[in-house]
């Protein structure tokens, strides 16, 4: 699990299932992308997203709707796919954009930046694009 911000971390679905870890991380909320998690007090929203598949828009707002809601009410968000490499960096990119008012580019730089194995499968990245028509 890396720290993305202070309120957004990315991980995978192993990270999920340790609630220990997620404790210590102070998470109040998932977003999971790969398979359904569930713990007490632990909110969680699950999608399910195919990797290498163009990513559905109404599935893309619902996951951003549900970690912008979290981030509002002062919740560590945990974004999470199987292996925390394409599917969460697709939503922490977007998630970024939207909070920061970033460009596309400039949030997945800076989710590679603090989670350097982000790597975006190439129909999901092109989803975001034709989504945020840049």
């Amino acid at each position: 699990m890396n720290t993305i911000r202070h309120w957004l971390s990315i991980g995978n679905y192993r990270d999920t299932r340790n609630l220990a870890l997620l404790n210590a991380h102070q998470i109040g909320a998932i977003l999971q992308l790969a398979e359904r998690v569930s713990h007490p007090q632990i909110l969680t929203c699950y999608l399910p997203i195919e990797d290498g598949k163009a990513l559905p828009t109404d599935l893309l707002r619902q996951g951003l709707d549900f970690v912008l809601e979290q981030q509002q009410r002062g919740q560590h968000v945990i974004i999470a796919c199987g292996a925390g490499i394409s599917r969460s960096a697709i939503f922490a990119t977007a998630a970024l954009k939207e909070v920061e008012g970033t460009s596309l580019l400039e949030a997945v730089q800076s989710v590679k930046q603090h989670h350097a194995d982000t790597l975006p499968h190439m129909a999901l990245w092109a989803s975001l694009c034709t989504y945020y028509g840049e």
